[in-house]
């Protein structure tokens, strides 16, 4: 399902235009305005009960090695957005 479908099955769901669903969808998801976004790059968690938790991980810097040349590489430190699925969404996979 990509954004699109998601904000369809939302107006069909909730009842409302499919405008309206397509806004919601963009105010939550969007990767530079969206809430969650912007939450993740003031360093905040966002926790969803029942369904996950998203935050920001470090990565430390690291050596790697180049597939292409063999020749090793210094990888540098990251901070990279993860998702951490909840108990409510492993039970409702699960049971599937």
């Amino acid at each position: 399902m990509n954004k699109a479908e998601l904000a369809d099955a939302l107006a069909d769901r909730a009842n409302i235009s499919r405008k309206d669903s397509r806004a919601a969808v963009e105010a939550l998801f969007d990767p530079e305005n969206g809430l969650i976004a912007q939450a993740l790059q003031r360093g905040e968690k966002v926790a969803l009960t029942g369904f996950g938790t998203f935050e920001v991980r470090e990565r430390k810097a690291r050596t790697g090695r180049n597939p292409r040349t063999g020749g090793i590489i210094e990888v540098p430190a990251t901070r990279a957005a993860a998702f951490r699925a909840g108990k409510g969404l492993k039970d409702g996979i699960a049971r599937r």
